[in-house]
């Protein structure tokens, strides 16, 4: 069996009309049947960086919980923007903040996850900097982590910011880069900017973009999500 994993860049829960809109945000969520999600910008970027997804709103809305994760202040609700939503059942085992080098403030969460059945394996979501000489050093230090985690397996998954297939991972060696499809621009895309990076120990059965009408005007990125196997026995039933 498989449990699924995606990522979400919500652009603060602006979407390609330029209404704030975090119900639809909510519904885009909702459509990827995800296990675990990790999503990224969920906070609006100045000040004291305001949540722009309201928690309320995953609690009521959908079957994910918030955990205890880092915030960049109290009024946030993610760290440097980012939060891991994960569907009841599943248990976290520990949650890290990561601080990333590079000329602008970024960070990734490492989640260690227990699927309700099946191996525990370790999450690092993240969302790169815009400079490939930063995004060099973050791999750098992402890699270290997830090798650091032996025996147990480890992905990191979200928006890498990087346009070339290839340049920019030199740090990956021993790992697997997977680009699901064209992600950004979401009413146009061509840019395979949300990809995932497996451990030996991961493998993923299947892989996509969610791309469908509300998508590409929900947020300027479009959701990707791969069902992976290896470390369940049993997962949330596919709709």
């Amino acid at each position: 069996m498989t449990l699924r994993i995606a990522s979400y860049n919500l652009h603060k829960c602006v979407g390609t009309d330029r209404k704030h809109d975090p119900a639809r945000i909510v519904n885009v969520i909702n459509a990827l049947h995800a296990d675990v999600i990790a999503l990224q910008e969920v906070d609006k970027r100045m000040g004291e960086r305001p949540a722009a997804l309201p928690q309320t709103l995953i609690e009521e809305e959908t079957d994910f919980i918030r955990h205890d994760m880092p915030r960049t202040t109290a009024a946030s609700l993610g760290w440097h923007g980012q939060v891991v939503l994960v569907r009841r059942g599943s248990r976290v085992l520990g949650i890290e903040p990561v601080t990333l080098p590079g000329l602008e403030p970024r960070g990734a969460i490492a989640v260690n996850i227990a699927p309700d059945s099946g191996a525990p394996f370790l999450l690092i979501a993240a969302h790169l900097g815009l400079r490939r000489s930063d995004r060099r050093a973050q791999w750098t230090r992402i890699a270290e982590i997830m090798a650091g985690v032996k025996p147990h397996p480890a992905l990191a998954i979200g928006d890498f910011n990087e346009w070339r297939e290839r340049h920019g991972f030199e740090a990956l060696t021993g790992f697997h880069i997977h680009a699901p499809g064209a992600t950004y621009p979401s009413r146009a895309p061509i840019g395979r900017l949300d990809r995932i990076v497996t451990s030996p120990g991961i493998r993923v059965v299947r892989k996509g973009v969610l791309d469908t009408p509300l998508a590409r005007v929900a947020s300027d990125h479009l959701p990707i999500w791969a069902d992976i196997g290896g470390i369940v026995t049993r997962a949330h039933p596919r709709a």
